[in-house]
Parts: structure tokens; C-alpha cells; sequence
């Protein structure tokens, strides 16, 4: 394929997507980690639809966090983590629209104790409608 063709330039925007999910990422990584003093070990961004970022971050829970869900206060550290994940938005916010160039106009973040993994959803204003503001 020459780099011309249109299948060479799909593969470049695959690439840079790719890049900036990788990215992405790592800026979850970072703010968990000053969050809650420690970073999940697994960590993926992926597009899921042209207008939404889903981020999965697996292994995050801290030692206290763990001691509490094997004492089964599963609740409490759902509403521990949503309370400081909330109180943070404006920086989980940043970090997408600064590496994705695209405005959120909506953050849910969501997590299950008993396995250890995390979400966080950025829904984007669609294109059209950024273009036509």
C-alpha cells in the first residue's frame, strides 16, 4: 500500500488513536496513583463509538480498601473511591480533553470491590455538534 492510499492513511489514524488511548492511559494511571496513593496495574483506553472513551483499570484497590472489601464493606469503599473520584472530575476531565482535543460533557465513573476493576466513562460532544457551536 502506498502512502497515499486510503487504506495507508486509515492505518496512520489507527496508530495515532492508538497512541493517544495509550496515553490516556497512563494519565489514569497517574491520577489514581495521586489519588489513592497507588495505580492500578492494568489499565486500557478504547473508543467504544465515536463519541465515547471507556477507561478499565484493574488492580487498584489500596491495602486498607482490600482489608475492607474481604471484610465485606464492599459499599463503603464504592462510596469512598465515587467520592474522591467526583471531587477529582475536573482532573480526570483535563486529562481527556487535553489528549484527545475533544470537550466531555459527561464523566461516570463506576467500580466492582469484589474483582478489582474500575471504569471510567467519557462521554464527547459529538463532532457535528462542536463544529457548530
Amino acid at each position: 500500500m502506498g502512502l497515499g492510499s486510503p487504506g495507508a492513511a486509515h492505518e496512520i489514524e489507527d496508530e495515532r488513536t492508538g497512541l493517544l488511548m495509550v496515553e490516556l492511559s497512563n494519565a489514569m494511571v497517574r491520577l489514581y496513583k495521586d489519588l489513592f496513593g497507588r495505580g492500578p496495574t492494568k489499565t486500557k483506553s478504547s473508543y467504544a463509538g465515536p463519541d465515547l472513551i471507556v477507561t478499565t483499570l484493574e488492580n487498584s484497590l489500596t491495602p486498607i480498601e482490600r482489608t475492607m472489601v474481604r471484610a465485606g464493606e464492599h459499599e463503603r469503599v464504592r462510596d469512598l473511591r465515587m467520592h474522591f473520584q467526583y471531587m477529582s472530575e475536573p482532573s480526570f476531565v483535563e486529562s481527556v480533553e487535553s489528549i484527545t482535543g475533544r470537550t466531555v460533557r459527561a464523566f461516570v465513573s463506576g467500580m466492582d470491590t469484589k474483582r478489582d476493576v474500575a471504569s471510567e466513562l467519557f462521554y464527547l460532544v459529538p463532532r457535528d455538534e462542536s463544529v457548530a457551536s
